[in-house]
């Protein structure tokens, strides 16, 4: 079965990550380093595990365009201008066998280096990939 796992950040944490000053104290090039090597290790494991079918990291949500629609009319907003909303920051595709393989692997992801501030409010989602209508119903 198939499972995504997904982290979420904030604009506020990209502004972070990258140097800037976002209201709370900006990575140094040591957190970002510590946290690029778990992450990469990370990854290596589940590959070699067999377990991982795909990860990537999303850009800052400045660079997310909106798409709705009023009475039938699509429209596009650039944004979401989440400076304070947690929006979706990356995730891992992984193919295990259980759900409970699923939130081991996802657990794991709670030893990844960051600033206090950041650390302590990171979680992560595990949802099983529906593959059919069947997967879909309660």
């Amino acid at each position: 079965m198939k499972y995504m796992i997904l982290t979420y950040a904030s604009q506020q944490d990209y502004d972070g990550m990258a140097g800037q000053d976002s209201g709370q104290p900006a990575w140094s090039p040591e957190d970002f380093a510590a946290m690029s090597s778990f992450m990469e290790s990370f990854n290596a494991e589940l590959a070699e595990a067999g377990e991982l079918v795909e990860t990537r990291a999303l850009a800052a949500p400045v660079h997310t365009r909106r798409l709705g629609a009023q009475s039938s009319v699509p429209f596009a907003t650039d944004g979401p201008y989440a400076e304070t909303q947690e929006v979706l920051a990356g995730y891992w595709i992984v193919e295990c066998d259980s759900f409970d393989r699923a939130t081991e692997i996802a657990a794991r992801l709670a030893g990844c280096p960051a600033p206090e501030q950041v650390a302590a409010t990171a979680v992560a989602d595990v949802r099983p990939i529906a593959d059919s209508r069947a997967d879909l119903e309660l």
